[in-house]
């Protein structure tokens, strides 16, 4: 029979003890996610997509840790594999869906329309998702020795800050560009509207869910090993498990693909009809 067992002396690693059946169920969830996007991505040749692969592969990992950690809550390894894995996961898939912004825009001739000069909009929201991995990671790292909780879980409290942040300005500048290419939409974007849009609306709904599982762990981490949040393995599954298989399934139902080349007419003719278009106006 599983018990809550203490790692040493009177610390203990875990809250509660994990499910097994939670943890197998998302862990063989994200393994049809990430083998469906391996097939996309191979099958389109989209490699820029392939760190949102290895995103999903840590969430496989990290589940498969806690199925495994049922009857082993005593033990470091499992818990440090599922505790960091799980929570820099997002910040991959993070990276993956500030590429694709980018790509669209250049994909619909469409650099004039973004706040931001696209040669640095992908590099700027990028690095603050490496700085936050980074920080996060090393934060995990430190928490889960046991020896300065507090101080870790403040680390992984400023890294999940960061992300909170360049996603709110992420989710602003696609916004600006989406309303400006409506109002003012270029040939190519006009050619294949539906699928642009798609996509936009799939960077919406993929930003919408990994904000709110950011502002989750912010909140958990805030509250502390005490808190209810940490304290309660619904709550988990609910704020972070669930959106981030939801994350999985809208990249994979409005997969970006044909972003990895040219599938729109020259600037030169791109001009030319934005031009025509402003002279019958």
């Amino acid at each position: 029979m599983a018990e809550l067992k203490p790692y040493r002396g009177n610390y203990y690693l875990w809250q509660y003890i994990p499910s097994t059946e939670a943890a197998g169920v998302f862990a063989a969830l994200f393994i049809l996610g990430t083998l469906y996007l391996v097939w996309k991505i191979t099958r389109t040749r989209a490699y820029f997509c392939t760190v949102f692969i290895i995103g999903g592969i840590f969430e496989i990992i990290g589940y498969c840790a806690r199925a495994a950690a049922k009857y082993k809550t005593d033990v470091l390894i499992p818990y440090v594999i599922q505790s960091v894995l799980i929570l820099i996961a997002p910040a991959l898939f993070a990276a993956s869906i500030y590429m694709v912004l980018g790509r669209v825009i250049r994909g619909v001739h469409a650099e004039f329309r973004s706040v931001i000069p696209v040669k640095w909009l992908t590099p700027i929201f990028v690095s603050g998702d490496v700085v936050s991995f980074v920080i996060q990671a090393s934060g995990a790292g430190i928490m889960v020795t046991g020896d300065s909780m507090k101080t870790g879980e403040n680390i992984i409290l400023g890294g999940l800050i960061i992300q909170v942040i360049m996603f709110g300005l992420f989710v602003i500048v696609a916004g600006i560009f989406h309303s400006r290419i409506r109002q003012w939409p270029t040939a190519p974007f006009l050619e294949n509207r539906a699928k642009w849009e798609g996509i936009m609306v799939m960077l919406y709904t993929v930003s919408v869910f990994i904000f709110v599982r950011s502002i989750f762990r912010v909140i958990e981490y805030a509250m502390g090993q005490d808190g209810y949040l940490l304290k309660h393995e619904w709550t988990l599954y609910v704020f972070d498990a669930a959106l981030m298989l939801g994350v999985v399934v809208a990249f994979a139902y409005q997969f970006p693909s044909g972003l990895t080349k040219n599938i729109v007419k020259d600037e030169e003719n791109v001009d030319r009809e934005l031009t025509n278009r402003d002279e019958s106006h």
